[in-house]
């Protein structure tokens, strides 16, 4: 990368980051028209990129400023959301409710993809597809050369409208140290693709005096979204698919809950939290961690001159295709002026550009949607080639499936007390089905009540 990222900021990267129907979605909107050229609106424009040190803040900054002087009758006003959370990304509901109960909230907003139900249902984004016409939003994902990829198209969708166009993503990537692997005798040509590979190659690293692996999608910090790739690779679900009944309680789960604290028993996994695992992997003391691919920068500035970084695809369950899912967000609009919903557009429109992406991705690293810039000398062609590890989450984004958001008034409860269930069985010791089992009962009346 030409650019990096601070272990702070890979902290707030790793928590940040479905589609569905949980109930009527909002009413239909009418379509706004054209702005005119003399038009001068005035936007705000709310994203917990704006929060974070370092690249985060000055590239966003930087996108926004080319903005004004392509749309000069458009002012756009930045901002972070409200709160005093380390990590921004936590605030983002908070602060949109908070400025929506005063009467003026952000007219563009950049939410996660686990807020999706409860951004739609709750909060009534504006359905684009009524707002600016669904051929206008269908021309946006095609581009002018370089078209979405068609798995992250439909990630902002609830019941076939689009309401966010999906912005930042990543995908779950074994990152590896192939300095360790050598020592403990491994090929990092061959890394592993199955959990059962990964204990063995762990257990090798063990025995040098480093540690293993950490799975970074079992804790609550680390929220549910790549949690939700392993349960989904092992043939199960956290919930239904028809959203009714929580089902992170079924033998394909805990079996998954099972294999991981397996790992931690067999001395495979250090008994961490997220932000010990990330600082132990940077200084080269874990051979491997399954982490967000946007930890890809921090991980190389933490490893020059140090030690070499590899980069694989998310290992899989014996025999079972693997089923990676994203984290990530998707932007918004909540305004409610027509001219300022127009501006929202052209501003959405913008930031997801291929000239948008192309900054984006050189200097905070994040994929780009439109990947064919990937393969074009006049796009990113050239970085792609600086930075083959991009490949492992390029080739998962092709296969990539929904992040489920939790349904009801009650999703955010529902997630952390699924994850930290989880938690304590592997890593407190408690036991995966008596554990699961006790807590999805509990929660199901949440989901009774919570409703959409």
């Amino acid at each position: 990368m030409r650019r990096f990222l601070p272990m702070a900021v890979l902290l707030a990267a790793t928590a940040a980051c479905g589609l569905g129907s949980s109930g009527a979605a909002p009413d239909p909107v009418e379509r706004v028209p054209e702005l005119k050229p003399d038009q001068k609106v005035s936007i705000v424009l709310e994203s917990y990129n704006f929060g974070q040190a370092g690249p985060w803040t000055d590239t966003f900054n930087e996108v926004v400023a080319a903005f004004r002087t392509a749309h000069p009758n458009i002012e756009v006003t930045a901002q972070k959301p409200q709160g005093n959370s380390a990590n921004p990304a936590t605030d983002t509901i908070s602060s949109l409710q908070t400025q929506m109960a005063a009467g003026h909230p952000p007219d563009v907003v950049q939410l996660g993809f686990s807020d999706l139900d409860f951004t739609v249902n709750q909060l009534k984004a504006v359905p684009l597809d009524d707002m600016v016409g669904k051929d206008e939003v269908t021309k946006n994902f095609e581009g002018t050369r370089h078209p979405y990829a068609a798995t992250a198209r439909t990630l902002g969708d609830w019941d076939g409208k689009t309401y966010g166009i999906p912005f930042v993503l990543s995908t779950p990537v074994l990152y590896f140290n192939t300095e360790l692997f050598k020592k403990a005798g491994l090929d990092p040509a061959k890394p592993p693709t199955t959990w059962s590979e990964v204990k063995t190659a762990a257990q090798k690293i063990k025995a040098t005096g480093k540690e293993g692996v950490y799975v970074d999608c079992l804790t609550k910090a680390a929220k549910d979204w790549c949690f939700q790739a392993l349960t989904l690779s092992n043939g199960g679900r956290v919930i239904s698919e028809d959203r009714t009944r929580l089902t992170f309680a079924e033998p394909a789960v805990t079996e998954v809950v099972s294999t991981m604290r397996d790992l931690v028993g067999a001395g495979a996994m250090p008994n961490r939290t997220q932000a010990q695992a990330l600082e132990a992997f940077s200084r080269g003391d874990l051979g491997m961690i399954l982490e967000s691919s946007a930890a890809q920068g921090s991980f190389l500035k933490a490893a020059a001159d140090k030690w070499t970084l590899g980069a694989a695809a998310m290992p899989g369950f014996d025999g079972k295709p693997v089923r990676p899912t994203n984290s990530g967000a998707a932007l918004f609009v909540f305004a409610s002026d027509p001219a300022k919903r127009r501006a929202a557009w052209e501003l959405i429109k913008f930031m997801t550009s291929e000239d948008s992406y192309k900054t984006i991705s050189t200097k905070i690293g994040y994929l780009p949607l439109r990947t064919g810039l990937i393969d074009d000398p006049a796009g990113l062609k050239d970085w792609a080639e600086q930075n083959p590890l991009i490949r492992p989450n390029l080739e998962q984004l092709t296969r990539m499936e929904p992040w489920t958001s939790m349904p009801g008034k009650n999703y955010l409860l529902i997630r952390d007390e699924m994850m930290s269930a989880v938690e304590n069985s592997v890593f407190q010791g408690a036991d995966p089905v008596a554990t699961l089992t006790a807590k999805q009962n509990e929660l199901g009346g949440l989901m009774a009540e919570g409703g959409s």
